[in-house]
């Protein structure tokens, strides 16, 4: 029995939205953590620019644990236009996982990710849309230009070229989760069941037809950024181990490095020992002390507990996988008349929603 996943989709030659009876349906898929300042207008922007569009919307709102009225927001939002579906999870579980939630839950026949501080306009999702239509099963936003500071400029152009070195299949640079997939692309996503997940990488190695759509990256239209510099190391640290093993090899190099340099260092004191004369002649007598010892014991420590790091680093990832905990635990729901989670076997859901759902109120 094959152990890969089987894409059900659409020949290779037929438009996405070729054969099916009536206007396509795109679905957004929006994560939000204390965006109760901005939503208001996300859903003004969004609106207006979906009334451009043949096909009919879908909006997929993830409160991930706000703590401020995101939520009760994103209800009012719900309750004024049923397109917009809303869902609560019962702490923060990470931006990724939110993603991979609404993921779940969005039933369209393409699917975009957009973040909801409107970095990412709405007023583009034209041109995702139209790629779509030419035949591409994934359409990824590439920032041709940042509104943010120069540390995260820097640090996010190091790390996108960083991975691409490691990673064993090509990531697109300066390319986050902003993006429009085919329902095909959705389906298999949701299939993967690791729990450290880095969308952006996921979707690379699905493979199928990509390309990227250039835009510029807008100032953040309110509140404080939800990325913080920890979060942002997370973020990175979870796409360079999932997916690439160089780490590891780069472990293994640096212990031969270190033998290497230790038997030359053992060579060349025997060698003192043998031949004191010779040497003296260079000014390389044996000198008493310490302090190379001493070096070169903390120098070869530090690389093994690098090398420890880094094997822990895959080992924790395993843990993690063998615990079997669902990936996110969703307290309310609305705009759904069943659960988009399957839980029968033998697939087992990223996500687990209780049967009844806590009071959204609180």
């Amino acid at each position: 029995m094959s152990s890969g996943f089987h894409a059900s989709g659409t020949d290779s030659d037929v438009s996405p939205s070729e054969g099916s009876e009536g206007a396509s349906l795109v679905s957004v898929v929006i994560p939000c953590f204390n965006e109760a300042e901005v939503l208001e207008e996300l859903y003004q922007r969004l609106s207006q620019a979906a009334e451009g569009w043949a096909e009919a919307l879908e909006v997929v709102l993830v409160d991930d644990g706000s703590t401020d009225a995101t939520w009760q927001k994103m209800r009012a939002l719900h309750q004024r236009d049923h397109r917009w579906r809303i869902v609560r999870f019962s702490r923060n579980f990470g931006h990724q996982t939110a993603v991979s939630a609404g993921l779940q839950y969005a039933t369209g026949d393409a699917v975009i990710v957009m973040d909801a501080d409107l970095q990412d306009p709405p007023e583009e999702l034209h041109r995702f849309i139209s790629k779509w239509h030419e035949g591409y099963e994934v359409a990824y936003a590439i920032r041709k230009q940042r509104k943010e500071s120069l540390l995260k400029r820097v640090a996010y152009k190091g790390f996108y070229r960083l991975l691409s070195k490691l990673s064993s299949h090509d990531i697109p640079l300066d390319s986050g989760d902003f993006c429009l997939m085919d329902r095909t692309v959705v389906d298999l996503i949701n299939q993967m069941p690791e729990k450290n997940r880095f969308v952006r990488g996921l979707r690379a190695w699905a493979g199928f037809r990509q390309t990227g759509v250039e835009y510029e990256r807008q100032e953040r239209t309110g509140g404080e950024p939800k990325y913080t510099f920890p979060k942002l190391m997370k973020l990175a640290i979870d796409g360079i181990f999932s997916f690439s093993a160089t780490p590891l090899r780069l472990a293994t190099f640096l212990g031969l490095l270190v033998s290497a340099v230790a038997f030359l260092g053992i060579g060349f004191t025997l060698a003192q020992r043998l031949f004191p004369d010779w040497f003296a002649q260079f000014g390389l007598s044996p000198v008493p002390g310490y302090a190379t010892i001493v070096v070169s014991i903390l120098f070869i420590g530090g690389v093994q507990l690098v090398c420890i790091g880094l094997v822990g680093e895959y080992v924790g990832r395993i843990y993690d996988e063998t615990k079997r905990r669902p990936a996110w635990i969703v307290q309310a729901e609305r705009g759904w008349e069943e659960s988009p989670v399957d839980a029968s076997p033998p697939h087992r859901p990223n996500g687990y929603i209780p049967e009844q759902n806590r009071d959204e109120n609180k």
